[in-house]
């Protein structure tokens, strides 16, 4: 069974209209699609798992996991940002701010995936 892990947004709970199919939503709702059934984690209520943090940097690169493009990294301040340049600093942040992790990260077994992909989930299911 898949591991979904992201860091949910309350303002997507409402109805799955196309501008709310972001993130971790449009991967429940293709998970539900698809009849698969999945372990759901909450980042912002649950934390986010140091050991699994770790390895999914592992897996998938910290480059990877860290989000540069969301909302989130943009409003650091710039000495903030430059502090992230290697896997630990990058871990660090992500503890700290889980929504700079680039979401949904998906573990399928012992292997994950980052970023909602339906062509490469297809595959897995």
């Amino acid at each position: 069974m898949p591991a979904l892990f992201f860091a949910h947004n309350p303002r997507h709970d409402c109805s799955l209209r196309h501008s709310q199919l972001r993130h971790g939503q449009k991967a429940r709702a293709w998970f539900s699609d698809q009849g698969v059934d999945y372990q759901f984690h909450d980042f912002k209520k649950q934390g986010v798992p140091a050991q699994k943090l770790a390895l999914w940097a592992e897996a998938a690169g910290w480059e990877t996991l860290l989000n540069r493009k969301g909302t989130t990294w943009r409003k650091l301040d710039a000495s903030a940002q430059a502090a992230v340049h290697d896997a630990a600093s990058a871990q660090a942040l992500m503890t700290t701010q889980p929504s700079v992790i680039k979401r949904p990260v998906v573990e399928w077994g012992k292997d994950i995936t980052v970023g909602f992909d339906e062509a490469a989930w297809a595959g897995r299911i």
